[in-house]
């Protein structure tokens, strides 16, 4: 935990969830820059319906708090939500005041003041401001902000053609602002429309999920195609387990065995979950990722592909915070190596320890990743056991079962 010092005061901030041992900050110098920026050269323009798109661990939030007329957070990521929602208690500001929204919710009715934290994925703040855009009128003030290897031409683009005129700052601690001046109408039918989501088919060639339609919400990893890693992975999921014999005699007896149960964690657009559920008809499908934006995506590729009635739940959530002990039979895995611009291992570890705690004892987590990061080292520590599934020059599969 360190203290976050702005105009309006001094908090105290982490990330969540909360780890002594993490020495990143909840905040940068473009939340700093942003908030020096509001308290010197425009203090009154928190007065009125403040939307701040992408707050990341809760700063902007928290500083604003009680500030703005209304302040609505909007964000795709379910630990940043949760991130604000704790910063908020632990510096005695009551949760209510801040209207923590996912990507998916429906936007504010009206915006007077849009802080926008630019998020890593252009397509992501390209559906936001398209979402945003008809609530933000002609005398709104909007402010982007973010490190200096955070915008590109590319984002000030992005505002201009969606909102309005933009122009951007000089750097500040090797972070930059953006200012965008409203125009027009962005309801009117010559504005550009929203691309997303983006639909396509996957090619031939790739078993079960040969031509099948693939849902991808903007900011959900390679919305546009199979990823390579993806693919690899694919080839080498477990075989499902062969159907039982039928009993001869129809005489009442023990319960039937439950359907085996697939996580599809960090699901992405689940395409992976889906694969398991193609090969596996009896089984019940968990699709479970930290991004709204990402299990909506798994949500409609699974039905396109299953149908409405096919056995699955969507979790937006904390890895697998909520999930029941000893309630899985297989954890189906591509996990993350970047926290926002961090490269660490953190979040894999998080979620290995996890998957040992929901896993039945004989089930198995299955990790597909770079040959490099040397996961088998973290699987070997946390469940005792892994072996090599298959590799490649780049990729390896690995295979840890509970014992």
């Amino acid at each position: 935990m360190n203290c976050f010092t702005t105009a309006w005061g001094a908090f105290e901030l982490a990330r969540f969830p909360e780890d002594p041992r993490e020495l990143l900050r909840a905040w940068d110098a473009s939340d700093e820059y942003l908030l020096r920026h509001l308290a010197e050269e425009c203090p009154d323009a928190a007065a009125g319906a403040v939307t701040v798109l992408g707050d990341r661990w809760g700063a902007l939030s928290t500083a604003l708090a009680g500030r703005a007329g209304t302040l609505t957070a909007v964000t795709d990521s379910y630990l940043s939500s949760r991130a604000v929602a704790a910063n908020l208690a632990r510096n005695g500001l009551d949760p209510a005041l801040v209207d923590v929204r996912s990507t998916q919710d429906p936007p504010p009715d009206r915006i007077d003041l849009l802080l926008v934290r630019v998020p890593k994925s252009l397509a992501l703040l390209e559906d936001q401001l398209h979402r945003l855009a008809p609530a933000v009128h002609p005398g709104a003030v909007v402010v982007g902000t973010g490190m200096v290897t955070e915008i590109h031409t590319s984002t000030l683009q992005l505002f201009e053609r969606i909102l309005g005129p933009t122009r951007t700052s000089l750097a500040v601690r090797k972070a930059r602002l953006i200012h965008t001046t409203p125009s027009g109408n962005p309801a009117d039918p010559a504005a550009p429309a929203n691309p997303w989501p983006l639909r396509y088919r996957l090619p031939d060639g790739i078993g079960e999920l040969s031509g099948r339609q693939v849902t991808n919400q903007a900011g959900v990893f390679c919305a546009d195609r199979l990823d390579i890693g993806t693919r690899f992975f694919l080839q080498h999921l477990p075989e499902p387990e062969p159907e039982p014999e039928p009993e001869p005699e129809p005489e009442p007896g023990p319960a039937s065995p439950a359907p085996r149960r697939i996580v599809d964690l960090g699901c992405g657009n689940g395409i992976v979950g889906t694969a398991a559920a193609l090969r596996d008809p009896g089984a019940e499908l968990l699709f479970v990722d930290e991004s709204f934006q990402a299990v909506a995506s798994a949500e409609e590729t699974f039905r396109a592909n299953l149908g409405p009635d096919a056995r699955a739940e969507f979790l937006v959530g904390d890895a697998l915070a909520d999930v029941p002990d000893a309630s899985a039979d297989l954890v189906l895995l591509n996990p993350p190596f970047h926290s926002h611009q961090a490269t660490t291992d953190a979040v894999a570890r998080r979620m290995f320890t996890g998957a040992r705690r929901v896993l039945r004892p004989g089930g198995e987590l299955r990790v597909v990743g770079n040959r490099h990061l040397g996961y088998h080292v973290t699987l070997r520590r946390v469940f005792g056991n892994c072996r090599t599934v298959a590799g490649s020059p780049k990729f390896v599969v690995l295979s840890a079962v509970r014992r």
